[in-house]
């Protein structure tokens, strides 16, 4: 063994001697379980960095492309309706009369407002990937329902259901990725699934584009409801089987292997699975206003997402483009998204503290969209397209929040209910977006790129204040003696209110 693998030997064996020893009974209503495995574990407590990155590339290969394969699905899934109007939906169920079109859109993620906070209750308290199976099987099914609406009414009706079902894949995520990464490392994987919001984009207009050339029998867009509705029962099933719940109980793994995977998230302060439901721990999250800066964050950053989302081939058609044009030309603005959505949680786990400026960044991005959209006249085809394509720069530090609030909250009750209130902040901006966007104000849409503008920069500013009052914390521990450290990372399901020993990052 080198000399830098045995000083990382030994710092990993401090971090280790916090462990019990084996034989001794784990209280899993006040500790975590993470404790059953180092209780369990009767071999060397000392490990070197080699051994912990070779660990890390098994958990990105076993974890990350189940992440992203399902993600992806549900955006592909969630944003099918913007397609599936340029193809007749509209005309055939109702659509073009007044707003319904818009409130299609937002009644969506009414269904997630509501089903969000269920759905983590949940899967904290049933084995996480059972669960997760069960919620991509059934939207599956409900999406391939969408066929079968007759009027606006059915279609209002299944929308909501929809996102209903689809509410507890994010915050699933979220707390799937706090439980198996280091701070430093969550950043980064968040980005990596969340970033298929964007890929998948560039893949989903080709495949609809196919199916837009289909002539005769049903419409064309009932195919596409087919065929994705088909795919997503299909994984729904096969995800029980290859989807990681924690670093407990996850397949694969040596019992050396198991040991090193929860021994090395002692830095997290946060634990890594605790089933039981602490009534104490949501008081005091719902009393914190650091969660209430990056719940209004999400809210009023997620507005921007109604043209993202629902209304960009329609924005795009307006310009000129035939039906089909619009659709390929949604390419480019994918791409842009998946990029940013990688770029900026790289540059959070790159850069120390650098998380709320690299949120604020993002937000100046689609501010400077929003802006050229509402004031360019239609004859600057281009410089119009170029808005269209940097109007997702939010999903970039969107990417980063999600990362940012998880590695900021301990204690595992208060970080499953953070996560889906996040979420919750997520929807109700996702709601209220596409209801700014009128029919009578199409093509430009001015007064919503307008909204666009407000609230971006808003919550913009609401990054920087929210870097603010973690320094406000950080610096209160600092001055009362309390140093950084880790002996309570696991033994009392400690929130980090209550940890003085947690330090947040930036």
């Amino acid at each position: 063994m080198s000399d830098s693998e045995k000083g990382a030997a030994i710092n990993h064996r401090e971090e280790a001697d916090m462990t019990p020893k084996q034989g001794v009974e784990v209280d899993t209503v006040h500790q975590d379980e993470a404790m059953k495995v180092l209780g369990a574990y009767a071999g060397d407590e000392a490990w070197t960095e080699a051994e912990e990155k070779k660990l890390r590339r098994k958990i990105d290969w076993k974890l990350m492309p189940v992440l992203c394969a399902t993600y992806g699905l549900q955006y592909y899934d969630k944003a099918m309706l913007s397609q599936a109007a340029l193809f007749g939906l509209r005309e055939d169920l109702g659509l073009l009369t007044g707003d319904r079109y818009s409130m299609s859109a937002a009644i969506f993620y009414l269904g997630f407002i509501i089903g969000a906070y269920p759905a983590m209750m949940i899967a904290q308290r049933y084995p996480i990937e059972r669960v997760a199976s069960g919620i991509v099987t059934l939207w599956g099914i409900c999406l391939i329902l969408t066929v079968v609406c007759k009027d606006y009414k059915t279609l209002y009706t299944q929308r909501f259901f929809l996102g209903l079902l689809e509410s507890g894949i994010s915050p699933m995520f979220m707390m799937i990725v706090g439980s198996f990464y280091k701070k430093n490392e969550q950043a980064m994987r968040m980005g990596i699934w969340y970033s298929c919001t964007g890929y998948v984009s560039i893949i989903s207009p080709i495949i609809n584009y196919g199916f837009g050339q289909i002539n005769g029998g049903v419409s064309s867009w009932r195919y596409m409801y087919y065929f994705s509705g088909a795919l997503t029962i299909v994984w729904g099933i096969i995800l029980v089987f290859v989807l990681p719940p924690d670093p407990v109980r996850a397949k694969g793994f040596s019992e050396r292997e198991r040991y090193i995977l929860v021994a090395r998230l002692k830095t997290n302060n946060s634990g890594v699975r605790n089933t039981h439901l602490k009534v104490a721990q949501i008081w005091e999250l719902l009393l914190d206003p650091k969660f209430w800066t990056v719940f209004s964050i999400a809210f009023l950053s997620m507005i921007a997402n109604a043209p993202i989302s629902t209304f960009v081939p329609i924005i795009i058609h307006g310009f000129g483009f035939s039906t089909l044009n619009s659709l390929l030309l949604m390419m480019p603005c994918g791409a842009y998204a998946g990029t940013l959505q990688l770029l900026f949680p790289y540059l959070a786990y790159k850069f120390k503290n650098n998380r709320s400026y690299l949120v604020f960044i993002a937000q100046m991005g689609t501010v400077l969209a929003a802006l050229l959209l509402w004031l360019l006249p239609l004859s600057a085809t281009g410089a119009l397209l170029f808005a269209v394509y940097i109007l997702p720069s939010v999903g970039g530090g969107y990417a980063v929040l999600m990362g940012h609030q998880i590695a900021n909250t301990a204690g595992y009750t208060k970080r499953s209910v953070a996560s889906s209130g996040l979420y919750i902040g997520y929807c109700l901006g996702n709601f209220v977006g596409p209801l700014c966007f009128k029919k009578g104000d199409a093509p430009r849409f001015e007064p919503g790129f307008i909204v666009v503008v407000v609230t971006s920069i808003i919550a913009g500013l609401l990054a920087l204040v929210y870097r603010g009052l973690c320094m406000w914390s950080n610096s209160k521990r600092d001055k009362a003696g309390t140093t950084e450290g880790f002996d309570h990372a696991y033994e009392d399901d400690l929130t980090d209110k209550k940890n003085m020993q947690f330090r947040y990052i930036l």
